[in-house]
């Protein structure tokens, strides 16, 4: 009897332990914007134009279950950037992301599913422009570590490609080859570092 009750103790202490575990595996990260890119490129002419996006902010939940993983991020349109003040203020224009009346773009997830060893797909709301489309994007987890400061820090890379008229973004200029000036589709790459929230005392 007592052998039994020893055994139903270790299997109870057992699950709390586990219970626990899971419990602390879900992390609230802030997005790191000194370590976080947000790029873009698009075919122009012959070769490819980048850019980036320079203001930003975040959060993501982080789980040791998928499905309960969350993201959402928010760019300020007019921090557009491509190295050409010119391009940039075209870019701002109405004739692309209308700043003025559409200053932000937006990513808000509805799932997150393993596809592969530390792959994912993250699929929700893309907002751009003040029109809103499912996409997913390619993620690939980098990793968790604690920094020299005692941070906890985890990091991805994630990848989608869109076509910017689904966006209204339909301006361009034919070519006298009969060409087009600026491709339709658009890659938008995000490196993510984010920091773990720490718990209010």
């Amino acid at each position: 009897m007592m052998k039994k009750q020893a055994l139903l103790s270790s299997f109870v202490i057992a699950l709390a332990v586990s219970v626990c575990s899971v419990v602390a595996s879900a992390a609230e990260y802030a997005i790191d914007k000194d370590h976080t890119t947000v790029a873009f490129q698009v075919n122009h002419l012959l070769g490819k134009q980048r850019g980036q996006f320079d203001d930003f902010d975040g959060a993501f939940d982080f789980d040791a279950h998928p499905e309960k993983s969350k993201v959402s991020f928010t760019i300020q349109a007019s921090s557009v950037d491509t190295g050409n003040k010119k391009r940039d203020e075209h870019l701002r224009s109405p004739d692309f992301f209308n700043v003025e009346k559409f200053k932000t773009l937006s990513f808000k997830s509805h799932s997150f599913t393993p596809a592969g060893e530390k792959k994912y797909k993250l699929m929700g709301d893309l907002t751009i422009h003040g029109v809103t489309k499912m996409v997913t994007f390619d993620v690939d987890y980098l990793g968790n570590i604690k920094d020299p400061w005692g941070n906890n820090r985890a990091a991805f890379t994630a990848v989608v490609k869109i076509n910017r008229k689904d966006y209204g973004l339909t301006w361009n200029k034919v070519l006298e080859t009969g060409g087009l000036m600026v491709g339709d589709e658009v890659e938008i790459s995000v490196n993510l570092e984010g920091i773990e929230k720490k718990a209010a005392k």
